[in-house]
């Protein structure tokens, strides 16, 4: 498990992308993001605290609003890490929901 690795996770929501620092990696539980198709969110989406994020050329809104908490037992294998391509726009998200800025 990684900071930005993103899952499938039964029963919780498309998309999952964990966002908790690699530093904490023995808690055994998991902060995370959905991420929702972009064609199932409302359309006043913030694009600074809701960047649109593409995986598998398909686009999914970051619900950094929604963050939550889930135990790593639920996060199977991740499809793929998001960190190299969307790192500034997912920590900016977090800042924007934490600091205002």
């Amino acid at each position: 498990m990684a900071r930005f690795d993103v899952y499938k996770a039964e029963n919780v929501s498309p998309l999952l992308v964990e966002v908790q620092s690699n530093v904490l990696s023995d808690l055994s539980t998991r902060v995370v993001v959905p991420l929702l198709p972009v064609n199932q969110t409302s359309p006043e989406r913030l694009s600074r605290l809701h960047p649109v994020i593409r995986i598998e050329n398909k686009d999914y809104v970051l619900r950094v609003t929604e963050l939550g908490c889930v135990s790593k037992d639920i996060l199977k294998k991740p499809i793929c890490n998001i960190e190299t391509e969307y790192r500034d726009e997912i920590t900016n998200a977090l800042d924007f929901l934490f600091q205002g800025f």
